[in-house]
């Protein structure tokens, strides 16, 4: 049972809810063996009221953006969490669509993370593209850093096409300093756009001023929308997929980034930028920054993202579906693969396609991406009655219809780095 409180003073633009959930408290669990054995020497009063289950409230709060914070609150006590958890949804995705994860992130830590599920890029405003998707995403964690000054770490939550749009983000936060407008305001030493700092680089290494720890992303197509059976929906026929690609531009910028064709005037294309430190946005510097990087992909049943693009694997790379194992407490995690990053040897040349030097782009996007470690989960929705959803199901986009997948995030929230 839920019960919902509203404020509506001040700016109506502004929204405050709270949640309280009557059946599930969120106990303190830093009491220990000794502290126990002590407990019982005392009176039966206080012994009683110490072994109560002690309540938090869920508060969530909407910004005039439509992003939607969540944080556990204590009565009479104040909260200042230090880890900040920006989730980002896919294409025509919304806030919404990440609920049930920040809830059971808010369950698992209560003290210490604060979730933001981003709105900035919700509905229609996924065809804008991954570079505009990106800076609205890099704009709106600032925001929302400026709101909570108490964090001091961040990780991001992507899925689907939300993994690319926090990739471009975060090469745009990578060493910037959230003080640098007032800074140059004061006449202290300045900063250009793309946040670089005073000499001593002190904010080198960090997102937005603060410490990156997980960026972890949930069927992503990392290599794109273009490639052989990287799109099962198309069933592998080479026909379909250049008639998709030829009509990309149906899905406005966000296609023609997704399928390669925004390649002009001598530049590559944009998801091939992104595999490389530019001029001014450092891709792989900022993804390498983050303590750990992990792609939870589908195995199979996923119709719009295929296991390789969103797995970082050549299709030779692929395990062999039958042969992986199911746990019991995560039945539909069925393969993870520890961080390894991809030597010299394991990588091989470029190919040749049509007689002429030429690159391969796929090829070219895995060694780009290969060159910092991944963790490397897979999925598997077999006997599931959700398994044709498996795309939404990896994330529990609607808990009523995609419950099957709340193992895969219980997995992602266990394994979660603090």
């Amino acid at each position: 049972m839920f019960v919902y409180f509203a404020s509506m003073e001040g700016d109506s633009s502004r929204v405050r809810e709270k949640e309280v959930d009557d059946a599930e408290g969120i106990k303190d669990g830093n009491e220990n063996n000794n502290n126990k054995k002590k407990r019982k020497q005392k009176k039966k009063k206080k012994r009683r009221s110490s072994s109560l289950v002690r309540f938090g409230c869920l508060r969530m709060e909407s910004d005039e953006n439509g992003g939607v914070d969540m944080e556990v609150e204590f009565p009479g006590e104040r909260n200042d969490p230090t880890h900040l958890v920006i989730m980002v949804n896919g294409i025509i995705g919304s806030a919404q669509n990440w609920r049930y994860a920040a809830k059971q992130f808010l369950k698992k830590y209560p003290e210490d993370v604060i979730v933001h599920c981003s709105e900035r890029n919700s509905s229609m405003l996924t065809f804008d593209g991954v570079n505009v998707m990106g800076d609205r995403l890099a704009e709106e964690v600032k925001y929302v850093i400026s709101r909570h000054p108490s964090v001091q770490k961040i990780s991001f939550v992507g899925h689907s096409l939300g993994g690319l749009v926090a990739r471009y983000a975060i090469a745009r936060l990578y060493a910037q300093d959230l003080t640098r407008e007032l800074s140059q305001t004061n006449g202290d030493c300045g900063t250009d756009h793309l946040g670089d700092s005073c000499p001593e680089n002190k904010f080198k290494g960090k997102i937005a001023g603060l410490e990156p720890i997980n960026f972890i992303t949930f069927a992503s197509p990392h290599l794109g929308s273009r490639w052989h059976k990287q799109i099962p929906l198309l069933c592998g026929s080479h026909a379909l997929e250049k008639v998709a690609a030829r009509t990309s531009w149906l899905l406005g910028r966000t296609g023609k980034h997704l399928f390669l064709t925004d390649g002009k005037e001598g530049k590559p294309p944009l998801l091939l930028q992104m595999v490389s430190d530019c001029e001014d946005l450092k891709f792989m510097s900022a993804l390498q920054s983050f303590r750990r990087r992990v792609a939870y992909a589908n195995a199979s049943f996923d119709h719009i993202v295929g296991w390789s693009t969103s797995s970082l694997r050549r299709r030779n790379e692929l395990p062999k579906i039958k042969h992986l194992p199911r746990g019991d407490k995560y039945p539909h995690v069925v393969n993870v693969e520890t961080a390894k990053t991809a030597t010299l040897d394991e990588v091989p040349s470029e190919a040749k396609v049509n007689g002429q030097e030429k690159i391969n782009m796929e090829e070219e996007m895995i060694r780009g991406l290969t060159k910092v470690s991944w963790e490397r989960v897979d999925v598997y929705f077999k006997g599931s009655r959700q398994r044709l959803l498996a795309h939404s199901t990896i994330q529990v986009k609607n808990y009523w219809v995609n419950s099957d997948g709340a193992d895969v995030v219980e997995h992602m929230i266990d394994n979660f780095l603090l």
